[in-house]
């Protein structure tokens, strides 16, 4: 039997990890999020900036250059090696036991190989704005330009990865707003979710 498990996408700035996080403590399940990355760069042999970097985001920010920019004579770039990695441990966690798992295309990876219950996490960007401010601080950069282009990376390395369109509702059992509907009843949706399956 399958075990069942909670793969959470998320626009940046949603909270869509804290959500994770939550859902997580609902069900009394482990959820797999930055500490992912540890386990990442033990099977990979990255160091963990590394695999922050180039673990869930395009290289640049499109497709063309994600794809090619930084490939070796056969084809193979530092990223790609990072996938394989990546995809070994989010597999591994899900043989494991039920679990929730924030990011890292844990979605696509487990489609075929788990119970899985896909979530797409947003917030308008007014709320997004605020919250990485709030959270990582003030930048040179101007927040809703941050979010732009965070979201466009995140997007060009799910596409690259998976040949689907990140944040595209038929991708997603159910995507929520954490702006319009807050991230505690977020949480407690994605979990009478998990025990009604």
């Amino acid at each position: 039997m399958k075990n069942k498990v909670i793969a959470i996408s998320r626009e940046f700035g949603s909270a869509g990890r804290t959500v994770g996080k939550l859902t997580a403590e609902k069900l009394g399940i482990p959820c797999y999020d930055q500490d992912l990355i540890q386990k990442i760069a033990e099977e990979s042999g990255f160091c963990k900036e590394v695999i922050e970097e180039k673990g869930e985001y395009a290289t640049h920010g499109n497709w063309f250059s994600g794809a090619w920019g930084t490939r070796d004579y056969y084809g193979h770039s530092i990223q790609d090696d990072i996938w394989f990695a990546q995809r070994k441990v989010i597999l591994e966690l899900a043989e494991k036991g039920p679990c929730v798992i924030v990011g890292r295309c844990a979605d696509y990876i487990l489609q075929n190989t788990a119970d899985c219950i896909k979530v797409f996490i947003h917030a308008d960007p007014k709320t997004r704005a605020e919250r990485i401010v709030k959270q990582y601080g003030e930048s040179d950069q101007a927040p809703e330009r941050r979010l732009r282009d965070k979201d466009k990376r995140r997007a060009a390395y799910y596409q690259l990865y998976t040949d689907k369109k990140w944040g595209d509702v038929k991708n997603y059992d159910i995507a929520l707003s954490t702006s319009s509907i807050g991230i505690e009843k977020c949480a407690e949706i994605i979990a009478d979710l998990y025990n009604s399956k």
